[in-house]
């Protein structure tokens, strides 16, 4: 598992790379408004969910507790099999935020320290970017 954890975050990586580091490159644009790299993390969550399905299951069908979820996360295959859910999940919103921002013409000055921070702490770049993005849409002439 700890080799599924490290190639997952390596697999992420390149294309936060590109959308941070050259968003205005011509090959960035391409590879990003491709469905495969937001659909690799959500392929090996299933792959890594598929055999943990009868654990996984009881929770499904009823309200979780904190200890049903801490048991079922207190294992090097329960932290991995989260950790690509937030891989996942921090790289669609970035997708999304990323695609959003070359469409309204705003500065990767400051959308890629947002991109930063929402691959970080992946609710806290989206609200960001999101309250960013509302203030410079409500603001006439602002980018």
């Amino acid at each position: 598992m700890e080799t599924v954890f490290l190639a997952a975050n390596l697999c992420v990586l390149p294309f936060w790379f590109l959308m941070i580091a050259l968003p205005h490159w011509g090959p960035t644009r391409r590879v990003i408004s491709c469905l495969w790299p937001i659909l690799l993390m959500p392929v090996l969550y299933i792959g890594l969910m598929i055999p943990k399905s009868f654990e996984v299951l009881p929770l499904l069908v009823q309200i979780p507790s904190a200890r049903a979820m801490a048991q079922l996360l207190g294992t090097v295959g329960g932290v991995t099999i989260g950790w690509v859910h937030f891989l996942a999940l921090d790289l669609f919103a970035g997708r999304w935020a990323y695609l959003d921002s070359r469409e309204r013409g705003f500065s990767a000055w400051w959308v890629s320290p947002v991109l930063v921070l929402m691959m970080a702490a992946g609710p806290l770049g989206l609200l960001l970017y999101v309250s960013v993005r509302w203030w410079k849409l409500r603001a006439p002439g602002r980018k």
